[in-house]
């Protein structure tokens, strides 16, 4: 499975704001650019694993959770990357995505 470096920037975002940080200081901290964390956080670049673990730490989320929206603190981690597909397919497709998750949900 590849990685969605989008959702990957979007949940160290998130993760940011929730922190009430800016890129500038978050950037600082962990010693890059920032206009480098822009990058990251559009999904436009990629992170290497040492500046992942220090911003995961400063930010207090898992490797985890920004990687693939897993997190031992929730049970519904992926319930806004969900709202966020279904905003954008028309009704049809929604209930399409609707019928095959209850379909797999039933089959567990």
């Amino acid at each position: 499975m590849a990685l969605d470096y989008t959702i990957i920037g979007q949940r160290i975002k998130q993760a940011r704001l929730a922190k009430n940080l800016t890129q500038e200081d978050l950037a600082e901290k962990i010693d890059i650019s920032v206009a480098f964390l822009s990058r990251v956080e559009r999904g436009n670049s990629h992170i290497n694993l040492k500046r992942l673990n220090q911003l995961c730490r400063l930010l207090d989320v898992s490797e985890g959770y920004i990687l693939n929206g897993a997190s031992s603190n929730s049970n519904n981690y992926l319930e806004q990357e969900f709202a966020e597909l279904l905003k954008s397919c028309s009704p049809e497709k929604q209930k399409l995505i609707y019928n095959v998750a209850k379909t797999i949900a039933n089959n567990e």
